[in-house]
């Protein structure tokens, strides 16, 4: 890292946007292009162009009405264009003073008065047009375009762009006919009878180049981090006959799904092999994933190891604990082995106790928080890590857990779940070092939930059928949307929300709950909906996932349209989880003009459509693209900037092909092609 002290604020911003190697320059791509090749004359615009003309400014004043703007009139000798300025300088004034000649480039309006344009760039007239589209690219204040224009020319100029595919490969690609340096210096400077549309769409055989070199490097890391994993060893988990995983199996209340059956037994293989497991577990809502774990847990301990499952929130973690002390405990205790607790908001000595259990290896299985990966945890030797919700946790989380190990060369096995089904496209790329289990059906008993669409201005109707659902002795959550940037905002919403539905609800126990409640006052409002006693639960989302309330029929979403897709199938998986005929209403506001913005329709239209949650993730990676889609998994872990996964699925299988060959025949090509892509970055993808 260079002595940031002596550098200047633009080279300082470079490096903070992570421009700090030429070959990053390099690959800092244009967000747009301008056209400055060329002069037109105002007569052969239209409405909507944007257009670059030379005139003479024939009129230049300060106006106040409706608010105080720069007016100035050119004429081009073709017409005329009014050019508007909201904020301004003397020194602007001072430039298009009357009488100069100007060179003026904007999108053009057409009115009653004629063209205008709006703050539009200018520079005196004359000088030579450029030969080559303008890059327009993205950066930060402390970094003007024209330093970073030149910035990346020169990387660009500077930067090893040798050839990294295998000798033969190019010819196997057929869209793929530029070399790299090629590809990007057409990218940098198009050539302006390139349509901007074949540049925009990325359809451009220079795209395809990129793309495909992009995917390479992703597979290539992928496929090394899986290799370097299975040179480590892990202890082999064997299934004892008549051992606590067939007790436990005896003692469930339930019978498993078959699905449930067909992914325990490919985590029960992988256990036993003696090589790390890298397993992605992933069921809808409700499909029965706890009790997966819960046996895969049973194989481990059973063995003489520890097991230890993180989630992402108290509640969550909370729910999975009573499960599991209800289904271990009776066969823990004879053997003289705990289910142990560890949470942030433990009293000191309850957490000193728990310590202890972990390091003695008492506790046999270790549930909680990211308390579970602090400093001050010792196992005596875990053998099974388990995460939760995994793509809420950051990657330094998810090592910090496999870092428990403490035998050289040996890593715990690590078996992920999600709720959020991953696209198939997905799982082809960014888990391309995971194995995935789908337990893709349902427990029986489960009811399908009616999904309805209903604008904000019907709330009192919404408040009618809450009123008959309680009267019928059944449960209702209501959970109000949370507003990051201003958690201060997001409680006064939900608390306004509760006064409003306990004033309408006389008799009725209304409760809220809110992430800056105390962890005690919290779990004092969750016993008392999961008692029963509770029939109306305000909520931001720290219900979204594991609150299991058989009773509960209604879930009220307001503000849904600024709820992600995934979220909002998860909270409707918190209903239909009992007999009863249930329903999710998501309550929408149009906001100005009466008119939902085409996102939050086409998630809204998405949720009414299907219950599939493998349909819903498919279409929520359509709607918001990989990088939202995947969530924590974007703390350091390189994502896909130029490819796209829903239309390079072709260039996704040849790097898929090809890296497996590249690393066994040309190991050099192989790492300089993956320092090229993703520099220090390939650490985060073993997570």
């Amino acid at each position: 890292m260079p002595d940031t002290k002596a550098l200047s604020e633009p080279q300082k911003a470079l490096i903070k946007m992570g421009l700090a190697r030429d070959i990053d320059l390099a690959l800092h791509l244009p967000l747009r292009y301008e056209d400055e090749t060329r002069i037109v004359p105002l007569r052969d615009c239209r409405e909507g162009d944007t257009a670059q003309i030379e005139a003479t400014v024939t009129a230049c004043e300060i106006a106040y009405r409706p608010r105080r703007q720069l007016l100035v009139t050119v004429d081009d000798g073709s017409d005329t264009c009014m050019l508007r300025f909201f904020s301004f300088y003397p020194s602007q004034q001072k430039a298009l003073a009357v009488g100069t000649r100007v060179r003026v480039r904007g999108e053009l309006k057409g009115g009653f008065l004629g063209w205008q344009m709006v703050h539009p760039t200018y520079k005196p007239a004359g000088g030579e047009l450029p030969s080559a589209l303008t890059p327009v690219y993205s950066t930060v204040a402390s970094l003007p375009q024209l330093y970073l224009r030149k910035a990346v020319l020169g990387g660009l100029a500077r930067a090893d762009l040798s050839d990294t595919f295998p000798p033969g490969v190019s010819e196997t690609l057929r869209p793929v006919v530029w070399n790299l340096r090629e590809a990007l210096t057409f990218l940098h400077q198009p050539t302006p009878d390139v349509p901007l549309a074949t540049l925009e769409d990325r359809g451009h055989p220079a795209w395809q180049r990129l793309k495909a070199e992009e995917l390479l490097a992703q597979q290539l890391s992928q496929l090394q981090s899986k290799r370097e994993r299975e040179v480590l060893r892990s202890p082999a988990l064997a299934a004892k006959p008549g051992g606590l995983h067939e007790q436990l199996l005896a003692a469930l209340p339930f019978k498993l799904t078959a699905a449930q059956r067909r992914v325990g037994e490919e985590i029960a293989r992988d256990l036993g092999r003696g090589l790390p497991m890298h397993r992605l577990l992933q069921g809808d809502v409700g499909s029965g994933k706890t009790v997966v774990a819960a046996l895969a847990a049973a194989i481990a301990i059973d063995a003489g190891w520890q097991g230890a499952l993180m989630a992402p929130t108290e509640i969550l973690a909370e729910q999975h604990f009573r499960k599991l002390i209800g289904w271990l405990e009776p066969l823990f205790a004879p053997r003289g082995l705990r289910v142990a607790w560890l949470t942030g908001s433990q009293k000191k000595k309850e957490r000193a106790e728990m310590l202890a259990l972990v390091a003695s290896g008492e506790a046999a299985l270790v549930v909680g928080t990211h308390a579970v990966i602090q400093d001050q945890v010792h196992f005596r030797n875990l053998g099974l890590a388990i995460i939760d919700e995994q793509h809420r946790f950051g990657v330094a989380q998810r090592l910090a857990l496999r870092d428990k190990m403490k035998e050289a060369g040996q890593e715990p096995h690590l078996l992920m779940m999600s709720a959020t089904p991953i696209p198939r496209t997905l799982a082809m790329s960014y888990y391309a070092d995971l194995d995935v289990s789908t337990i893709d059906e349902l427990p029986p008993g489960r009811t399908p939930v009616v999904t309805k669409l209903i604008a904000d201005s019907r709330r009192e109707e919404v408040t009618e059928r809450i009123r008959s659902q309680v009267a019928q002795g059944r449960q209702v959550y209501w959970v109000c949307p949370l507003i990051e940037e201003s958690e201060a905002l997001d409680l006064t919403n939900a608390t306004a929300t509760h006064e409003t539905l306990s004033a309408a609800l006389p008799g009725v126990m209304v409760g809220l709950l809110h992430s800056r409640m105390p962890p005690a006052e919290k779990k004092a409002v969750m016993s008392l909906f999961t008692g029963g006693q509770m029939g109306v639960l305000v909520s931001t989302t720290v219900i979204e996932v594991g609150v299991d309330v058989p009773n509960a029929s209604l879930m009220v979403i307001e503000h849904a349209e600024r709820f992600g897709l995934s979220q909002l199938h998860q909270l409707r998986g918190r209903v239909g989880r009992g007999a009863a005929a249930s329903a999710c209403v998501l309550l929408y506001s149009a906001g100005e003009g009466g008119r939902l913005g085409e996102t939050a329709r086409a998630r809204l239209k998405a949720m009414a459509d299907t219950a599939d949650g493998f349909e819903i993730a498919r279409r929520d990676l359509e709607i918001r693209g990989p990088g939202e889609f995947l969530g924590a998994r974007q703390s350091g872990a390189p994502l896909l900037r130029f490819a796209d996964l829903a239309t390079d699925i072709q260039l996704l299988d040849w790097a898929r092909r090809l890296a497996p060959l590249m690393l066994d025949r040309h190991p050099e090509l192989a790492r300089k092609h993956t320092a090229r892509w993703l520099g220090g970055k390939s650490e985060y993808l073993k997570a």
